[in-house]
């Protein structure tokens, strides 16, 4: 099934992003490029923030984000509201992430991971579904916690 995915990168994930880029539409599935242009130095707070509220906005869509390490493009974007970005290393936890945790974003480091097992943790996200069950409780909490609900 073909799935929507918008990508970001700071510039030290920018030299990756149209190898991503190819390979996700090589896949079948569609994607929007949300910068950077070039390879300049940018923040990626503003990058991650910019693909987190397009995912937000386009329901069932999901997002890529590249940095240098991947840290900091995740945590910034775990911080808009109905975002559950996972930094992600290898293929098995693309796959758990989706299954587990729901995730609408992977995230990962040009300087950590190599281009095979960001194939395969692309593949493996794209194609795994969330299970439900036990953990969308779970799920349930991390929003309400997002939105600073007592959880009691």
């Amino acid at each position: 099934m073909s799935k929507k995915f918008y990508i970001a990168t700071d510039h030290a994930g920018y030299a990756l992003k149209a190898y991503v880029k190819d390979f996700v539409t090589d896949l079948g599935h569609e994607i929007v490029d949300l910068g950077p242009d070039s390879a300049d130095r940018v923040d990626y707070p503003d990058f991650a923030k910019k693909c987190a509220d397009a995912v937000i906005a386009d329901e069932g869509s999901f997002g890529i984000l590249i940095c240098g390490t991947g840290i900091g493009i995740s945590i910034s974007a775990n911080k808009v509201p109905g975002i559950r970005a996972a930094l992600c290393h290898d293929t098995y936890t693309a796959k758990l992430t989706r299954q587990h945790n729901d995730a609408n974003i992977l995230c990962f480091g040009e300087r950590v991971v190599g281009k095979g097992v960001i194939e395969d943790m692309i593949e493996t996200f794209a194609s795994t579904e969330f299970e439900g069950g036990r953990h969308a409780g779970r799920i349930a909490k991390i929003e309400g916690c997002s939105l600073g609900a007592d959880l009691g």
